[in-house]
């Protein structure tokens, strides 16, 4: 089977592989699990990625995400930046459909959400999406990340945000960790939702400095992990 036919085939696979919990929020039907915190997955995004990545330190960032979703995190940074650059590169494996992403999202009027929502469904049979609006730059890979080469020493923040290990355990794998690792550019941080002690374990094998951080209600911690 060639590239395109197995974009297809996981594209059709992963229609109607939902379930509409709220007026913002899917159950994957493949890990069952929530795209997001039902305690307020917004909130949830913004003080575990947006805060805990450090996006705001930098005058340009460069964001890495595993696990693009519903687009949450990057719409949620995109918010935080208020129209400052931006360079984002994501990875989802099991891309949902265009009219699913607008569902969950259907007040955002920002150039780029609509743009993706716009192009998605073709990009997704041609395996990538790349969008740009001024100083703001997106770019999703539908691809697996695990098998997939990554950048090497360029992130200022990897977003962490698949599944979680009991369910998705191929993204916490030590040996994938280390790749992430390799991603940060120096004085980058990984942060993700997980505080799983081997994860936490993981990460300090790949040359972290791990910490757990307070998180908001209904997620007690959450690990940040820097990069020296």
């Amino acid at each position: 089977m060639n590239v395109r036919a197995t974009v297809q085939a996981t594209v059709q696979a992963t229609v109607q592989a939902t379930v509409q919990l709220d007026p913002h929020n899917l159950l994957s039907v493949r890990f069952s699990e929530r795209y997001g915190s039902h305690y307020g997955a917004a909130q949830q995004s913004r003080r575990v990625f947006v805060e805990g990545g450090g996006v705001l330190r930098h005058d340009s960032p460069r964001v890495l995400e595993v696990g693009f979703g519903l687009g949450l995190n990057w719409r949620t940074t995109l918010e935080a930046l208020d129209g400052d650059a931006l360079d984002y590169h994501a990875y989802e494996a099991y891309p949902l459909s265009a009219a699913e992403l607008a569902g969950v999202a259907p007040g955002e009027r920002h150039p780029l959400w609509l743009a993706l929502l716009d192009g998605w469904d073709a990009a997704v049979m041609a395996g990538h999406l790349d969008l740009a609006h001024g100083a703001q730059r997106l770019r999703i890979d539908f691809i697996d990340a695990t098998t997939a080469p990554l950048p090497r020493v360029w992130a200022h923040a990897v977003y962490l945000d698949g599944f979680s290990p009991a369910r998705n355990p191929e993204l916490w794998t030590p040996d994938f960790l280390a790749r992430l690792a390799s991603s940060l550019a120096p004085g980058g941080r990984l942060a993700t939702y997980s505080a799983a002690g081997h994860v936490r374990r993981g990460l300090m094998a790949a040359g972290l400095t791990v910490e757990r951080c307070h998180g908001l209600v209904g997620k007690r911690e959450f690990l940040v992990a820097h990069k020296q």
